[in-house]
Order: C-alpha cells, then structure tokens, then sequence
C-alpha cells in the first residue's frame, strides 16, 4: 500500500499520541450544560426556546438562519435555566443557552442501540434532509455545516469524496479511537454521502502511525463497494484540505478556489460518523469524541464521548488534572488551537480536544529580531513567505498583501513553530489573510 505526502512543506513533529490506545470512555452527564448557538461556520441559530422550559435529549433548541447555518439541539434532559449572551472563546458575543441537567430522557424517534444499520435510503434528497435537520457540521475544526458542502452546485462535479482520517496534530487522538471502535459504521457513513454526491469513490486517508485503525477499515471496506483506504506518511499539516487533495489525488487547489473546483469533497471521519448516526439512528449532533490530554500536569488522558455543552473543568476532573498547574488549556491542539480564557468554557461541535500546556513559566519565549533564515518560509505547506507578511504587518503596510498571498494562510502554525527568534508569525499571517481578504 502506498504511503503518500504533500509535496511541499510541512514538519515532522513528536506527535505525543498518549491517548492512541485509551478506550472511549462516556463522560457522563455534568449538573449544567452551557450550550453555544453558534457552533458553525456561517449565520447563528435562531433560538426558538425560553427560560423555563423543559427538554429532552436531542430537543431542538435553535433553528439555522440564513443560507449557510445549522441545527441545534439539547444535549441532555433538564429545564433551560437561562438565555444569555457570553464572550466566546474566539472573543465574539454570542448566546449561550444554560440547562440544569435531570435523568435521560430522549426525543421520540432517536435509536440509541449499537446494533448497526445498513440499510440505506434510497431517496438522496431525503438523506440530505436527515443531516440538514440533525445540525451536522465539519466536526475537523472548520464548522462548515455538511448539507451545503454535499449540495454540489450544477456547474461542478464530484470525482472523490476524501474522509479525512488524518488528525495530524500532536496529542489530538478522538478520531483515531472514533475509527477503531466504529469503523463499520464510518464506512456506512462514506457510502451515504457517496449516495448524495452520486458517485462510488470514497476514499479514507489514515496517517500511517494508526496500523490498527488501518487495519480495521481495510478488511471492512472489503465488503462495501465504493469506499476505499490510502496510508499517508506522518507529516504535519498533513489533514490539512488542501494537503490531503494533493495526497491523494495528486491535484492541486489553485489560490482562491475551492476543494470542489478540482471535483474533491473533504469531510472528517467524525462527521462521517455523525452522517450515519443522523440518517441511520436518526441522531441529532448533540456529542462527540474528544481528547483530554496534554503533559505532565495531566495524570489521566483518555478519550471521551462527551455532551456538547460540557464545561471544559468537567471533564478535566475525569482526568484528574491538577488545575491549579495548568499554564494553558486549548481547546483543540497545540498548532491551531485557540486558548480558553475559562476552565468553565463548553465543549462545541468542533472541540476535538482539551489539551493542558506546561505552566506559565514554561510557556513564555523571548521575542527576538527576524534574522532572515527563511525558515518560515520552507515549512509554510502554502507556499508563503510569513517573514514577509508579518514585516509589512507591522510597518502598517497592508498593500502588498494580496500579491504576497496572504488570503492562503491556513493558520497551521508551521511558521511560529520553527521560527528561531519566536516571532508570533501565525498571528500575523492570520491578520494579513484578515486585510488580504478585505482587497478582494
């Protein structure tokens, strides 16, 4: 089986993958869920509950507003406590909707059985109606909700529907225990959206450092026609969209296009999953995989199936980890997660880890001068020249942005990380796609 890379760029990092083999593990149900509407890349739900109100599992509690936007549910049982509006982990003021939790109780219709179905509709609009109600987005970090990524436009075509079973960054392991303990149903997952893009070429990129997942996908794909494996090297930002296209099919998404423009389709193996749980179980998104991890102020990593709307502190009690030490918590991984500002800040749609850094003294570094080693500039998977943006960033010279491609950034950290003089590099890249975007 050939293993495969992007061709430019790119570092090989210690992947720290201290949770590769920890079972799944149900967090449970916390006294309180603070659940965001706004979970997604796009407008906000629009809530369609009140204080007071009792719900169950899976209780619609916003409905999606606008063209691009998504569902969202209730994830436990209890009685809405309060509506308001927080400053989110991002910085935005959004809506946050408090429920006190009671005992299980679940909307008529969802299956909550392990028993796997098979049975696919054969009505693809119907499927696409499943996931539009079930609130799936892009569970890789973007957000971008799925039933308008798989509602391809009529200009454009579909050759390869790629599911991203990469999950390259350091300590980040909840989609390669997803894929070892739900394989068969990731490959259903596959053949379901096959159905919707009208084509039989769903492809499962697995980085080579997951043998059992490989192993395990392999020999069920056997069975279902259409849904294949390919083994790509270990290599950072290696799930990156865009480094995956060029992996697996050897094309190459042209600057300020799309993954569709080159006939590719990219979805995560969680949302994958997400995808049969909605048209198979009839399951709205309301839990995920996530990993609690970090280093030596974490005593137990492990991997959690956890409500959404679950406090960060939470779950870090259930790994036992000595609060009072944590220097940084991400939400996310150490290359493009973001810092929470709260250990009272809840798990999202996207949140594939909680990941503990060191204390505050281990994490600070000394800026110093740019010393032109380009260094930057030969790991940017992209391309780009990062020492570049942040000179003209910081001279306040926005001009030469677009010409420098800025708008490209994929905010990977690749540049931050190798830069010997510690410059916050990704911060300026991000910003000079920010100003960059504004020229278009």
């Amino acid at each position: 089986m050939c293993k495969k890379t992007f061709s430019f760029g790119g570092l090989h990092l210690n992947k720290h993958k201290i949770s590769a083999l920890s079972p799944i593990q149900d967090a449970g149900v916390p006294p309180f869920v603070y659940i965001p509407i706004k979970q997604h890349i796009g407008s906000p739900a629009q809530i369609i509950v009140k204080q007071g109100d009792k719900v169950k599992i899976g209780t619609l509690l916003a409905q999606a507003y606008g063209t691009i936007s998504a569902n969202i549910h209730s994830s436990v049982a209890g009685e809405i406590k309060k509506i308001e509006e927080v400053q989110s982990e991002s910085g935005y003021f959004e809506q946050v909707i408090t429920i006190q939790t009671t005992a299980d109780d679940y909307e008529a219709g969802i299956d909550t059985s392990t028993q796997i179905s098979n049975d696919i509709p054969q009505n693809s609009a119907e499927i696409i109606e499943l996931i539009k109600a079930a609130g799936i987005v892009g569970m890789g970090g973007a957000g971008f909700p799925t039933p308008i990524k798989t509602s391809i436009p009529a200009n454009k075509s579909v050759q390869y529907l790629i599911i991203n079973g990469i999950e390259c960054e350091p300590y980040l392991t909840a989609d390669g225990a997803l894929m070892l303990e739900k394989p068969e149903e990731i490959v259903i997952g596959a053949k379901i959206l096959n159905k919707i893009l009208g084509i039989q070429n769903a492809i499962i990129a697995i980085d080579e450092n997951k043998p059992l997942a490989i192993e395990k996908i392999t020999q069920i794909t056997k069975r279902y026609v259409g849904v294949n494996v390919t083994v790509c090297k270990s290599k950072y930002p290696q799930g990156g969209e865009r480094q995956l296209i060029n992996d697996v099919t050897g094309r190459e998404v042209p600057s300020g296009k799309l993954p569709i423009d080159v006939g590719c389709v990219v979805q995560n193996v969680g949302t994958v999953f997400a995808v049969y749980e909605a048209v198979m179980k009839h399951k709205p998104l309301y839990e995920r995989i996530v990993t609690v991890s970090g280093d030596t102020n974490l005593t137990t990593a492990g991997n959690y199936r956890v409500r959404v709307g679950t406090p960060a502190d939470y779950l870090l009690n259930l790994a036992h980890t000595k609060q009072s030490q944590i220097g940084k918590l991400l939400f996310g991984g150490p290359m493009m997660g973001i810092s929470s500002v709260s250990l009272q800040a809840p798990i999202n749609k996207t949140t594939g880890g909680l990941i503990v850094i060191g204390t505050q003294d281990s994490l600070r570094a000394e800026e110093s001068g740019c010393i032109r080693c380009g260094k930057c500039a030969e790991v940017c998977p992209m391309g780009l020249m990062p020492f570049a943006i942040a000179s003209n960033l910081r001279r306040n010279n926005t001009a030469p942005l677009k010409a420098l491609h800025a708008a490209d950034c994929i905010g990977c950290g690749c540049c931050a990380y190798i830069c010997p003089a510690k410059i916050p590099l990704v911060d300026y890249c991000k910003l000079g796609k920010y100003e960059a975007n504004k020229q278009k």
